[in-house]
């Protein structure tokens, strides 16, 4: 079983909620992102999505599009992401990282590196130590082959649902998925407002009877207070735009501990 697998179980076993922090590698400063993900790992994080920047995003909001362009503009792509991986990897072997991004940045990685879509990518992810991918621009009808590749390679193939997932588009998800599955809480981009949680209560059963996999919550996840709210739901919670908002606002010196406080602050409530 894969390491997000293991994490998921054990957390389940314990009746806790998992802690899923974002941050866009590279930013706030290209040098930090490993030092900032082992201080989100220290603040109660139990999985950690790293986003590949991406010039074109379709899903992200203006807060982590400004991110990707600040770290597009120092340099950071995939190749520089799997490096992070793997520096992050020194000293933690313990907590699962899922790349998140969109499907150019791994086809034009293979493209240079070796033919085939997904072949470069999948052996150096795995080797860098990553242990899922979630691409927002692979639909699952059109990825079974890249999804048994990762298998293979013993990483895992997270999917988005959203509020205005069909049945039909739940089920595909259900069959190819592993890990978890990260659903969408609003109709709209990445931090936005107005979560509704009784809304998403009224989802996770619906996804669930075609999932068997966890489910996460993100979008619109800000605080403690809404943090702890879904968490009644759901299996994971998803935070991105608020911390890097958070991070942006630091030193580079201090941008590790603020990761750290705020990650704890979020776990303590998801534990209380």
């Amino acid at each position: 079983m894969s390491r997000i697998h293991d994490t998921l179980a054990t957390l389940k076993a314990q009746g806790r909620t998992a802690l899923i922090p974002y941050v866009t590698a590279g930013d706030p400063f290209a040098d930090a992102t490993p030092e900032i993900m082992q201080a989100l790992a220290d603040g109660g994080a139990d999985i950690i999505e790293l986003g590949v920047p991406f010039s074109d995003p379709m899903a992200d909001g203006p807060v982590i599009q400004k991110a990707s362009e600040r770290a597009l503009s120092r340099g950071i792509g995939l190749p520089q992401v799997l490096a992070m991986v793997r520096d992050f990897r020194r000293d933690n072997s313990r907590t699962p990282v899922v790349l998140m991004g969109y499907a150019n940045p791994i086809e034009r990685y293979d493209q240079r590196e070796s033919p085939g879509v997904g072949g470069a990518f999948i052996r150096d992810a795995a080797a860098a130590g990553v242990d899922g991918v979630l691409v927002v621009d692979y639909p699952p009808e059109e990825c079974e082959t890249f999804a048994a590749r990762l298998k293979e390679a013993g990483l895992d193939l997270i999917f988005l649902l959203a509020p205005t997932s069909t049945e039909e588009r739940m089920a595909q998800v259900g069959r190819i998925a592993t890990g978890y599955v990260y659903y969408v809480s609003l109709k709209g981009v990445t931090g936005a407002g107005h979560l509704d949680t009784a809304a998403v209560a009224a989802m996770l059963p619906r996804i669930r009877a075609h999932v068997s996999v966890p489910v996460g919550v993100g979008f619109g996840i800000r605080d403690a207070a809404t943090a702890r709210a879904v968490a009644q739901e759901a299996d994971a919670v998803v935070i991105g735009s608020r911390l890097i908002q958070i991070l942006e606002a630091e030193t580079r010196h201090n941008a590790p501990a603020a990761a750290r406080g705020f990650m704890a602050e979020i776990r303590a409530a998801l534990d209380a």
